[in-house]
């Protein structure tokens, strides 16, 4: 429980307090109606249509105050795609493949595979260094102070959390509840591993504590969460901070800014609300300078 919450002396029980003076009187019909059910305790109630009022609260409170508790004072947020894979891994499915490549003659499906890994292959060096990013960030600063903060998933989110890891340092992970399986990676802190069910939550709490912003190549999700930070800017909803676009070929071929720009539905001027850089290096010098840490220490 944080300092704001915390009281020396109650007048009344806590909820722990009453939850298990509830238990106490369940012998008769009418306690064990679910009526009955303290409605914090009541599960259904709780997943009610009527209350999602109440579960965005919670939701934007829960990550809020554990993070408070461990005194996270500032972030850096990673985006990137789910689907890039670790150097390592694309050489090994490469190689496999190649191995089996004499067996499949001229047949296209096998073709169109080997070409995917063969790109696969190029794309891992953006898990690299993500990586590398996520170590050069938590290695340079205090424990509380620039947490690496991903999405929580694999490809790039891994490859930051994995980085952070690397140098025993705090990492947060915001994972989403989606359709299909999801586990959040191995790297993030177990006590920093948050599950969301609501992405406009999800993506606030990103913002809240963050101090830069690097976003890697990415397919929809990482588009939708850079150009909401990027509108969140434009239009004075948040404080300018540095927002780094990861690999200039890679984004200038995806989206045309400059198109923006000479239609007039963007100014010249937005398009300094971000910059490109190429390398892990190159974004933790400017990551650093903005916040007053000696990124050669």
């Amino acid at each position: 429980m944080t300092a704001k919450y915390r009281h020396k002396r109650r007048l009344y029980p806590s909820a722990h307090e009453g939850a298990t003076s509830a238990r106490l009187h369940v012998d008769s019909p009418q306690c064990k109606s679910s009526s009955y059910a303290l409605a914090y305790q009541d599960t259904e109630f709780i997943l009610r249509d009527e209350l999602r009022p109440v579960r965005l609260q919670l939701e934007a409170l829960k990550p809020e105050i554990v993070q408070d508790e461990q005194n996270i004072a500032s972030t850096v947020v990673v985006f990137g795609s789910a689907r890039l894979p670790d150097p390592e891994t694309a050489r090994r499915q490469l190689a496999d493949l190649e191995s089996e490549a004499g067996r499949h003659g001229n047949d296209p499906a096998f073709a169109g595979r080997l070409k995917k890994a063969r790109q696969a292959v190029k794309k891992s060096r953006y898990y690299a260094e993500a990586r590398k990013l996520g170590r050069l960030i938590s290695s340079h600063t205090g424990k509380h102070q620039l947490v690496v903060v991903t999405g929580g998933g694999p490809g790039i989110m891994e490859a930051a959390n994995r980085g952070a890891h690397d140098v025993g340092a705090l990492s947060i992970g915001m994972n989403i509840v989606l359709p299909f399986e999801q586990a959040p990676n191995p790297y993030i802190t177990p006590s920093l591993c948050f599950q969301f069910h609501y992405f406009a939550i999800r993506k606030m709490h990103f913002l809240m504590r963050a101090r830069s912003l690097v976003v890697f190549p990415g397919g929809f999700g990482t588009l939708d969460e850079l150009f909401e930070t990027l509108t969140l800017v434009q239009t004075g909803k948040v404080k300018p901070f540095p927002i780094l676009l990861f690999s200039k070929a890679f984004w200038t071929r995806i989206i045309n800014f400059d198109a923006l720009v000479e239609e007039g539905t963007v100014s010249a001027r937005d398009l300094d609300i971000f910059q490109f850089v190429e390398t892990a290096e190159e974004a933790w010098e400017i990551i650093s300078k903005a916040n007053g840490v000696d990124h050669a220490s």
